[in-house]
């Protein structure tokens, strides 16, 4: 008898103290036990359209500027992709839109996305892709440090530099696919550089004059 008690006062008393700790764990909260942050930058695009009028040798100068107005209007920046969706493919078309983006220093892509609608023979569609990045949640409270009893990451573990890094990347693709650099090697033009400043003569190597303006309290 005295055994039976022993264990069961143990099992008692376990099961106490993990009711104890159970509560101390918020309900509903996930448990990260990992690096990982679960705040990951969530990456949306947003395709806008026009239409233009094709007289079939291109687009008009009106409708040249219309499509300039319409790219002030969108505050075209780096990150955004222009495409054509032209059902007749001419090259005129592309040429009239491409000289328009080239004036804001912007090139045309290739294939252009599925927009809704149909594009009405005689028209041309141009479309701007925008993507934004945002990190979902954050800030996030819902555990506390002195509650911790799972050794796991706090639940807004990433929100800083995740959230930063949503905000400030020029292109928020890269976020998904990165970026492909140059297929050929850069080292010859930072060497061009490196040489340019090592080969500069000093600017104080003779020649140098110092003009000193008098005024009128000396």
């Amino acid at each position: 008898m005295t055994k039976i008690f022993h264990r069961t006062a143990a099992t008692a008393l376990l099961l106490t103290l993990g009711s104890g700790l159970a509560g101390c764990t918020s309900p509903g909260v996930p448990v990260n036990r990992g690096l990982e942050s679960v705040h990951q930058p969530v990456v949306q695009r947003t395709n806008y359209t026009m239409d233009l009028v094709s007289n079939g040798t291109g687009l008009a100068p009106s409708e040249q500027r219309r499509l300039s107005g319409w790219f002030e209007a969108l505050d075209l920046r780096y990150g955004d992709k222009i495409s054509v969706d032209d059902p007749t493919g001419s090259s005129a078309n592309r040429a009239s839109v491409e000289a328009v983006a080239s004036r804001f220093s912007m090139l045309l892509s290739g294939d252009a996305p599925a927009t809704p609608g149909y594009v009405n023979p005689g028209t041309v569609r141009v479309v701007v892709s925008r993507t934004s990045a945002s990190v979902r949640g954050c800030p996030d409270w819902g555990t506390k440090s002195d509650t911790n009893m799972h050794n796991a990451t706090a639940s807004g573990f990433g929100c800083a530099v995740n959230g930063n890094m949503a905000a400030m990347v020029a292109n928020p693709e890269d976020l998904i696919k990165g970026t492909n650099g140059p297929s050929t090697t850069t080292v010859m033009t930072s060497n061009r550089a490196i040489e340019g400043y090592r080969e500069a003569k000093p600017t104080g190597n003779g020649g140098t004059t110092v003009n000193k303006q008098s005024s009128k309290g000396e």
